[in-house]
């Protein structure tokens, strides 16, 4: 069974609270249950980890290697600015999905630039929590077209 790590970044433990035009009302429990369901339909273990942290989330993305088939990740704002996430993500050489809810290229000019997008496989932007969802799907299929 593949095994998947999935990290949500800074200020999304708030979603559902905070700029809701943007984010919309679904909640952290509420994606991540969401997540868990569509785990469940795809055979795959999910591990899901929250941190506001940068080391934090770096020290995850340093023990995925081995440990998890793929990443899935919402650096949140660590996106524009994390070089070390950015580094973490390249040395770990776990294949790694971003993900963001909003359309980060239909908002301000800072968040049209990603450290993650060039070391990950791909980024998905704009579908709400269906982001999360759908990079999940991204994530298993890479994983199982790899073996």
């Amino acid at each position: 069974m593949e095994k998947i790590l999935i990290i949500h970044g800074p200020n999304l433990n708030m979603l559902g609270k905070r700029e809701t035009g943007v984010y919309g009302t679904a909640t952290l429990d509420e994606i991540n249950e969401a997540v868990r369901g569509i785990a469940e339909e795809l055979c795959v273990e999910v591990t899901i980890f929250q941190s506001n942290s940068e080391g934090a989330i770096i020290d995850r993305i340093q023990d995925a290697a081995g440990r998890y088939d793929a990443v899935v990740i919402n650096p949140g704002g660590y996106t524009h600015t994390s070089v070390a996430i950015r580094d973490a993500v390249a040395a770990a050489s776990v294949p790694t999905v971003e993900v963001h809810m909003s359309n980060v290229y239909s908002r301000e000019e800072f968040r049209h630039y990603s450290y993650i997008s060039p070391v990950a496989v791909g980024q998905i932007s704009g579908f709400g929590i269906n982001s999360y969802l759908l990079g999940l799907r991204a994530a298993v299929e890479i994983v199982r077209r790899e073996k």
